[in-house]
């Protein structure tokens, strides 16, 4: 097995997390991502200053390229011909494509093809790539299941997510590339997203700010803990989709006679917002000042990721329960910002 892996995105929450585990278990690791400004670049910093702390071996290196500059990316395959790639590189975010959706067209649909191009151009064995939970929409059939509805995206982004999806499986059935799409199901934990709204709650908790709780908190999150995201992946790595392996169902958008699949990646307890917010209550030892707001636009009011599939191909269980994600989230939060 070539253990040289690109991980695009690697100073990223899960690109970040994906490429310790690899470092740790003797993966040669090539990152790439281009620090953009989406939030704060000090905690991707930090990101990368870990991941060269522990790559004793000198198996990382990182390289800022943007997945949009063709050139830069094409002399990469060149020069370092790897034969796995884990794709996390994408402008993330629901509120953010309301106000700027030409970045979601630019990152999500041209960079997405860059790295299917250059995957087939240098016979790539395997691409793992991040899809989201958002690609589900307007389908109130719960628990969602991969083979269910993903025709009415809610926002932009879900439908940047839901085109990767498909341009993937164009790239699978005609040129034979073994292509995995991951659903992933609100991650959180360490080295998170500030943007996110488990992030926002915490701090804006300790801080004594004020908390913005959308749909009078009747929200329903299916959170998973980091560490079994990057569990999800690990074990993706050594289960590459066969061509037929298959029947074409048209019923079943997430399976193809191509060497292509798409998997949830969720816990299958589905915690309610006000639920949520109580347990940091708790946590911390501190109530929190909230605001109830109405439904934001292009929100999903309700998460739930049925787990049946990854569970019969990658034998994967989430294992961490909420609780105890949760606190370890704070601990890491306090030590982040120097709490005491």
């Amino acid at each position: 097995m070539n253990k040289n892996i690109l991980v695009t995105g690697c100073a990223g929450f899960i690109g970040y997390h994906v490429a310790t585990k690899l470092i740790e278990n003797n993966y040669s690791v090539i990152g790439i991502d281009n620090l953009n400004n989406y939030y704060d670049k000090k905690l991707k910093f930090l990101r990368l200053k870990q991941l060269r702390k522990i790559s004793r071996k000198e198996n990382f290196k990182f390289f800022k390229i943007d997945i949009c500059h063709e050139k830069h990316l094409k002399n990469l395959f060149k020069k370092y011909k790897f034969k796995t790639i884990l794709h996390f590189a994408a402008q993330a975010g629901i509120r953010f494509s309301l106000k700027k959706p030409e970045e979601y067209i630019k990152s999500n649909l041209s960079g997405f093809f860059n790295i299917l191009n250059f995957s087939n151009k240098f016979k790539i064995s395997h691409l793992i790539y991040a899809s989201s939970s958002s690609v589900y929409g307007s389908n109130k059939k719960l628990p969602y299941k991969e083979k269910d509805s993903v025709d009415h995206p809610l926002q932009l982004y879900a439908a940047t997510k839901r085109s990767n999806e498909l341009m993937a499986h164009s790239y699978s059935s005609l040129y034979n590339l073994p292509t995995t799409g991951l659903r992933f199901f609100t991650v959180y934990g360490p080295f998170g997203r500030p943007d996110m709204a488990l992030y926002k709650f915490v701090k804006n908790i300790i801080f004594n700010k004020q908390i913005e709780i959308y749909n009078n908190g009747k929200h329903l999150r299916d959170f998973t803990y980091i560490d079994d995201a990057v569990d999800a992946v690990f074990k993706t790595l050594k289960k590459i989709p066969k061509k037929n392996e298959f029947k074409i169902n048209k019923q079943d958008p997430s399976e193809s006679n191509a060497p292509f699949r798409i998997i949830n990646v969720g816990s299958n307890r589905p915690i309610n917002l006000l639920v949520c917010i109580g347990l940091i209550e708790k946590i911390i030892g501190k109530k929190a000042i909230k605001k109830f707001m109405p439904p934001q636009k292009g929100d999903v009011l309700k998460t739930h990721s049925n787990q049946e599939k990854i569970k019969k191909i990658l034998g994967y269980k989430s294992h961490t329960k909420f609780e105890e994600g949760l606190l370890k989230f704070i601990n890491w939060f306090k030590i982040y910002y120097k709490i005491n």
